[in-house]
């Protein structure tokens, strides 16, 4: 597929109706891309710990986060006889459900519960009876290697992240999980990472880093960029509190989350100069130039 549709033209940074439509609260949704292993899930752990969201039931959080992973198709037996000798290429483009991944993402954009299947690793197959419930929350991470890929999923991110680690720290990283939580071995985790994982980082993943808002060099050990990242979060979920006054909100969820205080409560900003505030000052790679590569 061409990465580079016409419709790329339509999201020129941040996309900024994020607010209620026709009475349904749209959340804020932002794709975190990266190579294997690059921390991309890590970045979105810390951004929810600092939010105080890891350990609050699924039920009532503000921001949740899903993986591309759970979006793998089904392979036919003969992908599957190739997958389990580790000769089946699972960065391409190709190993995703991409109709799924996009009609999901819609739904949760309409403020909809959808239900995702949790990837298997061990038997390179969705697991059909676990599966992770996503209730409609303020916040929504997306992470994966491909998330800015596809033209039509990428258009639907506010936000854009993509995770820069270097392929020595990647390959390091990747060795022991694929070994330990993977049950592959050693021959066959280097073997992968020559024949499909390396080139296909090359040919589909990195160059999509173009795309991104923000570049996050380092991954999670960039501290300084996950906390300016979790400030705007913070920004918008306070404002999106104050104009909704939402229950769930208003009893705790600002302690929860370290939100600013101080600010005059009686006058809170319209709904469009708060998705134009927030927008401005995350999208502003001036402001990020220095902090991130810190």
């Amino acid at each position: 597929m061409d990465q580079n549709s016409p419709s790329e033209a339509k999201s020129n940074g941040i996309r900024t109706a994020n607010g209620s439509e026709n009475g349904i609260k749209t959340p804020f949704l932002i794709g975190v891309a990266g190579g294997t292993a690059s921390g991309k899930s890590t970045v979105c752990k810390r951004i929810m710990e600092q939010l105080g969201q890891a350990d609050m039931d699924h039920t009532q959080r503000q921001v949740v986060s899903i993986s591309q992973d759970s979006f793998y198709r089904e392979l036919t037996p003969a992908e599957k006889q190739r997958a389990d000798k580790g000769l089946f290429n699972f960065d391409h483009p190709d190993a995703f459900n991409e109709e799924l991944m996009l009609t999901t993402l819609q739904d949760i954009l309409q403020g909809k519960k959808v239900e995702i299947n949790e990837y298997d690793y061990r038997s390179n197959a969705l697991h059909p009876e676990k599966k992770l419930t996503i209730y409609p929350a303020d916040v929504v991470l997306f992470e994966g290697i491909l998330v800015f890929y596809f033209p039509a999923i990428r258009d639907l991110f506010h936000m854009k992240l993509f995770v820069d680690t270097d392929s020595d720290t990647r390959l390091a990283r990747r060795v022991p999980r694929d070994i330990n939580e993977r049950g592959r071995d050693l021959e066959q985790v280097l073997n992968a990472y020559m024949v499909f994982v390396k080139p296909a980082f090359e040919e589909f993943c990195s160059p999509t880093k173009k795309f991104a808002d923000v570049i996050i060099p380092r991954g999670a050990d960039n501290t300084v960029a996950i906390d300016l990242i979790v400030q705007h979060i913070r920004e918008f979920l306070n404002n999106r509190t104050r104009q909704d006054h939402s229950p769930h909100l208003a009893s705790g969820g600002t302690s929860a989350l370290n939100l600013p205080r101080g600010r005059d409560e009686s006058t809170p900003p319209s709904p469009s100069s708060s998705f134009r505030r927030f927008s401005s000052t995350t999208i502003n790679k001036k402001l990020f130039s220095v902090v991130l590569n810190y």
